[in-house]
C-alpha cells in the first residue's frame, strides 16, 4: 500500500474524549495488518457539514457518528440506507470518491448480533419484548426486533409522548405502557430490554420492580458501564439469561470497519478484555 492511499477513518461527537471506538478499530487495524488509522474528532454542531463534505478530500474513507450528531448527519447525508431512514439516525458514514456521503444505521444490527452470540439458544419468536426507554437506541432496537420476528413489543417510557411517537411510526405490534406499570408487563416479555441510562455509572438506578421477571427470558442492557448493572444482576439472580451491552458497541462497529478497510473483523473474548482495559 502507498503512502498516497492510506486509509483514515474517524469517529466524531462533541464531547468524544470518552469513546472507545478507536481502540477498538485500532485493534482491528493492527490484527489484520491494515496500514489505516481511526482517530477520534471533536466536532461541534455548527461545523458538522463543513467537516463532513471535506473529510474525503483528506483521505477519510468513512466515520462513525455520535451524540449529538446522529440525526444531522441524515440530513447531511447524500444518500441514506432504509434503516437509517427507519431508525431516523446515522451512526456509519461511507464517503464516496466523488464526495456523495451515505448515512447508515448499524445500531440495531449490532443489537441482533450481540444476543445471538452471547445468548445462542435466543428465539425471537418465543414472545413479547419489553422495551425500557424510547430514545435514539431503543428506535434502532425495536426496528430490529420487529424485523427477526417478534411478534409485539410493550414499551415504557418516563415522558410517555416519546413511547407513543415509537407506537406510531412502527406500528401496531408496539403496546405503550405506563413508567409506572412497565413492571408489571415483564411476566409477559420472553426478551427484556433496558435501552435507558438508568443503571450507568454516574446515572440514577433503573426503579422499575422486577418481580414479573420470568426464569429463562432474554434480559439485556445497553449500559457497559458497569457491565453487569444492577438490572442486569438482579435478573441472572431470578434465573433468567442475561447479555450486557458491550457486545453490541463491538458488533456495531464490524460494518464500517468491512467498508472502510476490506476484512469482516471478528468479535472475540479477546477483543472484549482489551476494550475492557
Amino acid at each position: 500500500m502507498t503512502l498516497a492511499n492510506i486509509p483514515l477513518a474517524a469517529v466524531i461527537g462533541h464531547p468524544i474524549a470518552h469513546s472507545k471506538s478507536p481502540m477498538l478499530h485500532g485493534y482491528w487495524l493492527k490484527k489484520y495488518g491494515i496500514a489505516g488509522h481511526y482517530i477520534p474528532m471533536d466536532v461541534k454542531p455548527e461545523d458538522l457539514e463543513t467537516v463532513l463534505r471535506n473529510m474525503h478530500k483528506m483521505g477519510f474513507v468513512g466515520a462513525n457518528v455520535t451524540i449529538p450528531h446522529k440525526t444531522r448527519a441524515l440530513d447531511i447525508a447524500d444518500q441514506v440506507t432504509d434503516r437509517a431512514t427507519l431508525i431516523g439516525a446515522a451512526n456509519t458514514l461511507i464517503f464516496h470518491e466523488d464526495g456523495k456521503i451515505l448515512a447508515d444505521n448499524t445500531d440495531g444490527y449490532g443489537f441482533i448480533q450481540n444476543l445471538r452470540q452471547s445468548a445462542p439458544d435466543w428465539d425471537p419468536t418465543a414472545g413479547a419484548a419489553v422495551v425500557l426507554g424510547a430514545g435514539g437506541a431503543a428506535r434502532a432496537v425495536v426496528a430490529s426486533l420487529l424485523d427477526v420476528g417478534v411478534p409485539e413489543i410493550f414499551i415504557s417510557n418516563r415522558t410517555r409522548v416519546r413511547a407513543e411517537q415509537l407506537r406510531d411510526d412502527f406500528g401496531a405490534r408496539l403496546k405503550v405502557v405506563e413508567w409506572v406499570k412497565a413492571g408489571e408487563v415483564l411476566e409477559d416479555g420472553a426478551t427484556i430490554v433496558n435501552t435507558t441510562s438508568l443503571g450507568m455509572t454516574g446515572k440514577p438506578d433503573l426503579k422499575v420492580s422486577l418481580d414479573g421477571l420470568q426464569p429463562g427470558s432474554l434480559v439485556t442492557d445497553l449500559v457497559y458501564t458497569p457491565l453487569m448493572t444492577p438490572f442486569l444482576t438482579e435478573a441472572k439472580e431470578r434465573g433468567c439469561v442475561t447479555v450486557d451491552g458491550l457486545g453490541m458497541l463491538l458488533h456495531q462497529a464490524t460494518p464500517g470497519f468491512e467498508r472502510w478497510f476490506g476484512p469482516r473483523p471478528e468479535v472475540t473474548d479477546e477483543l472484549r478484555q482489551v476494550i475492557l482495559g
